[in-house]
């Protein structure tokens, strides 16, 4: 691939926003709105991927899993996963197929529907933490335990909740796919909600496992098997801060890894938030990508150019 290949990360916000419902139309009008900077990428002449969060797709798919409990089969978590990941990647790719056509640039749109490979092994599989679906009562939450060995843990004193495992991503199953799109010129969207999580068993096979994967991570990992040259993570703040939301907040515009980590040490990026971005820019760097941008939506141009959010480079 002659061209320079950037991976774009869309934050949860990308498709739900905040005090919305989320209803489809909500979700095709904003995909709609975040489609700006990936134009702008096209035009500057870099092949494009892109990713997706899905979180709150996947928890709506979950209740409506739970209100039909005792009239159709279950669906797994990894299932629910992959029918989300399918769900969005169409939004995505007809909201920037249409954007194309009005822009007169004729190129094709494709989803990856894209497993990621965990190892078995990973301490997360014995240290679930990652909250999932519906809130249920302590009865429900001891009854779900006890019936389907799931691990409940209360969230933020609003009741209880289904916890599971993350696991760190190690590799992309479809990267080959991917690769052969993007040098026939396509824009290709994958790894949807930090993809399909599934591990390989002894003898070579595939297996999916009921954990979720940090899309920001796999991102990185994606990024990494496909050689690209920049990872770009769209969040709903401008940069990643030092004491974000305190009276001493301090916006962080240009950092080296060394600096990076040294502030990921001192505890500025918490888990459940900025947290997965910087570590996902540092292993991106690690591999020897070239550079990571966290910005908002609606400043990618900007950030390429440097004139604003948290570019993140090597020492």
């Amino acid at each position: 691939m002659k061209k320079k290949v950037i991976v774009i990360a869309l934050g949860g916000n990308a498709l739900i926003g905040t005090g919305q419902q989320g209803t489809i139309a909500e979700q095709f009008e904003n995909v709609r709105k975040s489609l700006d900077g990936i134009v702008y990428c096209l035009k500057t002449g870099f092949e494009v991927v892109i990713t997706h969060g899905n979180g709150p797709q996947v928890g709506n798919l979950l209740l409506m899993v739970e209100a039909c409990r005792n009239q159709i089969p279950e669906l797994s978590l990894g299932v629910c996963v992959a029918d989300t990941e399918g769900a969005i990647g169409y939004m995505i790719q007809q909201s920037l197929t249409n954007r194309l056509r009005q822009e007169g640039i004729d190129r094709c749109v494709v989803t990856v529907l894209t497993q990621v490979i965990v190892d078995k092994d990973d301490n997360a599989f014995s240290n679930p933490t990652k909250p999932i679906g519906p809130f249920f009562t302590r009865e429900e939450a001891g009854r779900f335990h006890r019936e389907k060995g799931w691990h409940i843990a209360e969230d933020s004193h609003r009741g209880y909740r289904r916890v599971v495992a993350s696991p760190n991503p190690l590799k992309i199953v479809e990267e080959r796919a991917v690769k052969t799109l993007l040098k026939a010129g396509d824009i290709v969207i994958a790894a949807g909600g930090g993809g399909i999580p599934v591990i390989m068993k002894e003898n070579g096979d595939l297996e999916g496992v009921d954990v979720v994967i940090d899309k920001d991570l796999a991102s990185a990992v994606l990024a990494r098997d496909i050689h690209a040259h920049c990872l770009v993570m769209l969040t709903g703040v401008e940069y990643a801060f030092l004491n974000f939301k305190q009276s001493n907040e301090q916006a962080l515009h240009r950092l080296t890894v060394m600096e990076t980590q040294k502030y990921f040490q001192e505890g500025h990026f918490p888990p459940g938030s900025m947290g997965p971005k910087i570590q996902a820019a540092m292993n991106f760097l690690d591999w020897d990508g070239e550079r990571a941008i966290i910005t908002s939506i609606d400043k990618v141009k900007e950030a390429l150019d440097g004139r604003t959010g948290t570019m993140i480079i090597k020492d």
